[in-house]
């Protein structure tokens, strides 16, 4: 393919099907490829009219629904750069990441709108010389935000999405350069704090072409997509809309996770590719009639995080139908490898590169290794991002490969086997919680002198968060309610701990460093019923 902009593949599928469904909400509301393209444009010129220019940074704040796809695409096509974030992110967490992406509007829909005004009004209040809990590097970045509101709660000086879209729709000159940034998505990189991966329109096209020449085909033309991963985050934005962007099928979006109302959707409306994140299958296995109520599917998909071979036997035989996953991050934007692309499956793979990939282990010193050794997986390929926002940092060597602080296993014949990870990440329910963010927020609540955060199974989300406080001469109860409440108002709903233990210390290393492997070691004795 010749394109250089997501959002030409709208105005292509417009061209040849002007009338076929693109994307259906699960609530009724659907848009024909016509009509798809027919908004992307009005978006595009209506984020011109405001003075949103080539480059500037447009935070969409947006459930899975139609107008974050319009958003999005309107975004690409008018040349902006799009900040797609959780929707239900705090009030905190949003005015950090408008601060540091300098973004000049934000669209939400209704559920965002009072953490996203709260956000705002911190970033103006900092921009005007105000006290802020806002970092000053991140202030420095800032600019005045104003947001387009998308239903219909517009507040006082607040634009309304049909306002943006309301205007003439005029041509944009097409994207002459594919390596101009496309979309910053927060992540962790290889720190702690979340920080935001710059993908040009080149990594995103690059993906996208590098999943469709996988065989068989993961998505074809005449497939319908459940669209229940959130757009947001990479997987559902780029290897699920991507995808059906790229093969023209229909999207099937669904703005709420739950197990039977899924199902019900996935019979009533025929969905026969599912994308899904591994806590699903722990909600569907117990139900009854499972293969029944999967009978239009011929292909589930699983990414965001291992899955484990045991769940994958369960379903294949409970249900007669094959699921394949895969390992990506959001720096690959995001797909790395598939068992599509194995030569034959094998329990606790996650498969083999995509074309156009190439992946690769090193050990602590930088060589490379051969045999079936572990080492740090590191990847090269056109999907990799071009570093950290807001400089670059932490991107490509000179040779084009990247670290990705995950360690793993290739057998002869080119699988990846996942074996553990550098970094302390921790994936709940398919969406990344970073350890060192988490505990800066709970240092801060009186009383609490030291936090450790890690991550233990759990049968439902995958991981979930636990949390070791220290405190000295202070009721325990109580401190850890208060460091559960602070927790809900700073925090997201995922990052917050399940647990919360108050300890007199922490097991330290002699240079001072938290020994988190012996706090997984008290988890693990605690699953076993060997703790209290």
């Amino acid at each position: 393919m010749s394109l250089t902009d997501l959002a030409d593949l709208v105005a292509e599928a417009a061209e040849d099907s002007p009338d076929r469904l693109a994307v259906v909400e699960s609530g009724g509301r659907a848009v024909t490829w016509g009509g798809l393209e027919s908004e992307v444009a009005h978006c595009a010129s209506g984020l011109g009219r405001l003075g949103v220019l080539a480059g500037h940074r447009v935070m969409i704040v947006v459930g899975n629904r139609l107008e974050f796809v319009t958003s999005y695409l309107g975004v690409l096509r008018a040349q902006v750069v799009a900040v797609p974030v959780n929707p239900r992110s705090t009030a905190d967490e949003l005015a950090r990441m408008i601060a540091d992406s300098g973004s000049r509007l934000v669209i939400a829909d209704e559920e965002a709108l009072p953490a996203v005004r709260v956000a705002v009004a911190t970033v103006n209040a900092a921009l005007d010389g105000n006290t802020s809990t806002l970092d000053e590097d991140l202030v420095s970045r800032a600019v005045h935000p104003r947001v387009v509101a998308v239903g219909d709660g517009r507040g006082a000086g607040e634009i309304g999405y049909d306002d943006l879209l309301a205007g003439e729709a005029r041509p944009v000159p097409p994207l002459q350069d594919p390596e101009k940034l496309a979309a910053l998505l927060y992540t962790s990189g290889t720190s702690g704090r979340p920080r935001a991966a710059m993908l040009t329109h080149r990594a995103l096209l690059a993906n996208i072409e590098q999943v469709a020449r996988v065989e068989p085909k993961m998505i074809h033309g005449d497939d319908v997509v459940l669209g229940v991963l959130p757009l947001f985050h990479v997987y559902g934005l780029n290897a699920v809309l991507g995808g059906v962007l790229r093969h023209r099928a229909k999207l099937l979006l669904v703005e709420r996770w739950d197990p039977v109302t899924v199902l019900d959707i996935v019979e009533d409306e025929a969905c026969s590719v599912l994308p899904v994140a591994p806590p699903v299958f722990a909600h569907w296995l117990p139900l009854d009639n499972l293969a029944d109520r999967l009978g239009p599917v011929r292909l589930v998909l699983s990414g965001s995080a291992p899955l484990g071979p045991e769940v994958i036997d369960a379903f294949t035989t409970a249900t007669d139908i094959p699921v394949h996953q895969g390992y990506g991050l959001t720096e690959a934007a995001p797909v790395v490898t598939s068992t599509l692309c194995s030569e034959s499956l094998q329990s606790g793979s996650v498969g083999a590169a995509l074309p156009g990939i190439e992946v690769r282990l090193v050990d602590a010193t930088g060589r490379v290794l051969g045999g079936e050794d572990p080492g740090e997986i590191q990847v090269r390929g056109d999907n990799l991002f071009s570093g950290y926002w807001p400089d670059g940092s932490g991107g490509v060597d000179a040779e084009g490969w990247w670290a990705t602080g995950d360690v793993g296993l290739l057998d002869p014949t080119g699988d990846l086997f996942l074996v553990d990870r550098v970094k302390e990440l921790v994936i709940v329910s398919g969406f990344n919680v970073y350890p060192t963010e988490v505990e800066e927020v709970l240092r801060e609540v009186p009383g609490v002198v030291d936090a450790a955060v890690i991550g233990v199974e759990d049968p439902r989300t995958g991981e979930a968060v636990v949390a070791y406080v220290v405190a000295h001469d202070v009721d325990a109860e109580a401190l850890g309610a208060a460091v559960a409440d602070h927790a809900a108002v700073r925090l997201a709903r995922f990052k917050q701990p399940t647990r919360i233990e108050v300890v007199d210390e922490l097991p330290l290393t002699v240079t001072g460093k938290v020994q988190k492997g012996r706090l997984r070691g008290l988890e693990r004795r605690r699953a076993l019923g060997l703790l209290e």
